[in-house]
């Protein structure tokens, strides 16, 4: 199962968030879940740090990925982060067995 963790700050501003694991959907190469969260959690860390210009703490290998804005920061990527936060329930609803969303206040 995908674990999707999103980090919020107390007032409800996302910092960050941390997805790890795989959806056990397919098999490797042919998961559609994976390949779907992965994308999704790809585009916003670009769209941060490559097209918005801001410096976060970003860490991918395989399975795992964390993006972290500062509290500064945050402000000017609720949106992105709202989004995928969005998206990702969005599909837990669909699939609930294979992604597991989940908010944090930090």
């Amino acid at each position: 199962m995908i674990r999707a963790e999103f980090f919020a700050a107390k007032g409800g501003l996302m910092l960050g968030y941390h997805i790890s694991g795989h959806s056990g959907y397919a098999e490797s190469g042919r998961d559609i879940i994976c390949a779907f969260v992965s994308s999704a959690a790809y585009m916003t860390a670009n769209t941060i740090t490559e097209v918005m210009g801001i410096s976060a703490e970003a860490e991918a290998s395989d399975g795992d990925m964390c993006v972290m804005v500062s509290k500064n920061d945050a402000a000017r990527c609720k949106d992105v982060l709202e989004g995928l936060k969005l998206h990702l329930l969005n599909t837990e609803e669909q699939y609930p067995e294979f992604l597991n969303v989940i908010i944090t206040e930090v």
